[in-house]
């Protein structure tokens, strides 16, 4: 009897192969910069609307400097000069008032950690420009380095920091110095020495006693207040050859020419001329120092990379402050006793200041903006 042979049952456990499709993954959420969103929003009605705004605050400066000139001319000689300080201060109080209305910058709420307020403000400009923002969520860039008061020190930048500061500082120095010196010779008549020995003569001794005092104030005539004006629409008069003159002479070239011919039209100043020539030449010192603050303020925006341009912009505002501070009492102070004593410091300020520029050791003109140190 045969017997029937049987294979051995083994248990095979069997893995589950899956054949089909992969399971699917998350996609990684765009991300986009308040650069991106300017990039890809582009030109349109919100820039425009920003270019006529902010073009209209320089020229509030000079049409506040002209509106101010007339309004003393009718307020100071009828109800007294407190009267057009309160009148003066008026459009300073609607400003702050208005300035609840002004958005917050997009790049300064990211920097915050504000997206939520930042991302309001793109889609705002987005909308006026008819545009749309940049698919996902609005992050803040990565920053490597920020700039610190130290860069400006630095090796690469020890130099050229320190003769813009020199720069700047007797700028200021001068176009406050202008302005001032402007007044100080139209109300105490130190041109020349103008006020003879017989005028003084005929004035009564105590009339004259007077005048003499420091606290004294001669009201302006209507032909001063027509200087004043002239001069200053002077600010303005030299865009046009500024703008060339930094394109193709290049930024240290330009400044030091200015700042040159700034220098000797201080000493001008000094030359018994008649009243039109006065006129002259404080309307192109005018002209000269609003040229050089213009020049200045291109070559600091440009020479500094990125990570230091808003601390370089800074720190020499601040010194330019200085400049404005320490300028009454040359032309105010000084030029009430010796008038060639301060015109010979303004211009030797502005000597130094040409001598630095045209010593800078970097030229921007043509060259691109630095992101990085």
């Amino acid at each position: 009897m045969t017997s029937k042979q049987t294979e051995p049952v083994t248990f095979i456990s069997l893995r589950k192969l899956s054949l089909g499709s992969p399971e699917p993954q998350l996609k990684e959420q765009k991300t986009f910069t308040v650069e991106d969103a300017v990039e890809t929003i582009g030109f349109g009605r919100f820039h425009i609307a920003l270019f006529l705004i902010m073009g209209s605050t320089g020229v509030f400066w000079l049409v506040g400097s002209l509106l101010i000139i007339g309004l003393a001319s009718v307020v100071v000689p009828t109800i007294g000069w407190r009267w057009l300080i309160r009148i003066a201060s008026i459009p300073g109080i609607v400003l702050i008032l208005a300035f609840k209305f002004i958005p917050e910058s997009a790049r300064f709420n990211v920097s915050t950690g504000n997206t939520q307020a930042a991302l309001a403000t793109l889609q705002h400009i987005a909308r006026m420009n008819r545009s749309a923002l940049p698919e996902g969520r609005l992050v803040e860039p990565v920053l490597e380095k920020r700039g610190r008061f130290a860069d400006l020190l630095g090796a690469k930048y020890l130099r050229t920091t320190l003769q813009i500061w020199v720069i700047w500082l007797g700028i200021s120095f001068a176009y406050y110095g202008v302005i001032l010196a402007s007044t100080e010779l139209l109300e105490r008549d130190l041109v020349c020495g103008s006020r003879s020995e017989s005028s003084a003569v005929a004035v009564p001794v105590e009339a004259s006693e007077e005048s003499q005092s420091p606290c004294h104030c001669h009201l302006f005539a209507a032909s001063d207040y027509r200087t004043m004006i002239i001069s200053t629409v002077g600010e303005i008069a030299l865009n046009p050859l500024n703008i060339l003159g930094i394109n193709f002479l290049g930024r240290r070239l330009s400044l030091s020419i200015t700042m040159g011919c700034t220098a000797l039209f201080f000493l001008l100043l000094n030359i018994c001329t008649s009243s039109s020539g006065l006129i002259g030449f404080l309307f192109m010192l005018r002209a000269l120092v609003a040229a050089n603050f213009n020049t200045i303020y291109i070559y600091t925006a440009e020479v500094y990379p990125t990570t230091m341009r808003a601390l370089g912009m800074g720190i020499s505002g601040s010194l330019c402050r200085i400049g404005a501070m320490v300028a009454p009492f040359i032309s105010q102070v000084l030029m009430s006793t010796s008038l060639l004593g301060a015109l010979c410091l303004f211009s030797s300020v502005c000597v130094v200041c040409a001598i630095s520029a045209f010593t800078l050791p970097i030229e921007t003109k043509g060259r691109a903006l630095q992101q990085i140190k």
